[in-house]
């Protein structure tokens, strides 16, 4: 890993604008999914839905329990590794998180399985990195930085707070979408005798709306993956180290795909 002070790779007038792009991209996209959230809502209920949708959303967020990183790592039978087990990768986390400027550094765990992977949870004041097994034994540790790097990028930007929300607003909008149906399955002896008339411009709405929400939040993601890469060369001051990285990681995905359709 290169030193902080290095030669970026990008000037600081090009950085700020990709960090503007992806922000607007990211804030963009979550206003699409309350739109549709919202359209669904008076769909069912009328222009008084539209208040009790956003109310429904603001409470399951505000209320969803807060998740230890701890118990999710004893999940995946993950195990925290100190210094005495990997020294160089627990003094990478720290650099990094240091660099980050992270009020608390992340646990490392190792999660025994031969799949290249990595993942973050938790929140800045108390977040966790996972490394899978088969991760370590693929990468360099120039590479293994750059892995460390865009996790802890994730936990810096709070892209798990931002990802939950978006799934909050597409489960309540599954969950309106499944009710519009089952209303329009009840009333369908109505429907038949002609005394209900039924707004197919709504239904139809209703219907698409779970397959919108999940191009949405598929496409948030990725904007955030996108900022986490931006920011993970950033800190590591090596984008080389992180594509060669991706690079592998994108390789071994590709070749466990082919086994499974194959």
């Amino acid at each position: 890993m290169r030193a902080a002070s290095g030669a970026p790779y990008l000037s600081p007038r090009q950085r700020r604008r990709h960090k503007l792009r992806n922000l607007l991209h990211s804030a963009l996209l979550l206003l699409g999914m309350t739109v549709i959230l919202a359209v669904c809502a008076v769909a069912i209920w009328g222009p008084g839905g539209l208040l009790g949708a956003l109310l429904a959303a603001t409470l399951s967020l505000l209320l969803a329990p807060a998740v230890s990183p701890d118990w999710v790592m004893r999940l995946y039978g993950a195990q925290r590794l100190q210094g005495h087990d990997f020294p160089d990768g627990v003094r990478l986390l720290q650099e990094l998180a240091r660099r980050a400027e992270l009020p608390v550094v992340p646990g490392l765990y190792w999660v025994p399985s031969p799949l290249m992977n990595a993942f973050a949870v938790g929140r800045p004041e108390h977040a966790a990195i996972a490394v899978t097994d088969g991760l370590l034994r693929g990468l360099t540790l120039r590479e293994l930085a750059g892995v460390l790097a865009h996790e802890i990028s994730h936990v810096r930007n709070n892209d798990l707070w931002i990802m939950g929300l978006a799934d909050v607003l597409s489960r309540l909008t599954s969950v309106m979408s499944w009710l519009g149906q089952l209303l329009l399955i009840v009333n369908l002896p109505l429907l038949l005798t002609g005394n209900v008339v039924v707004p197919w411009l709504a239904v139809l709405v209703l219907i698409f709306a779970p397959t919108l929400m999940a191009l949405l939040q598929l496409a948030l993601s990725r904007a955030r993956e996108y900022d986490a890469d931006l920011d993970a060369a950033g800190l590591t001051g090596d984008p080389r180290g992180l594509a060669a990285a991706l690079a592998k990681l994108e390789r071994q995905q590709g070749h466990y795909w082919e086994e499974i359709f194959l």
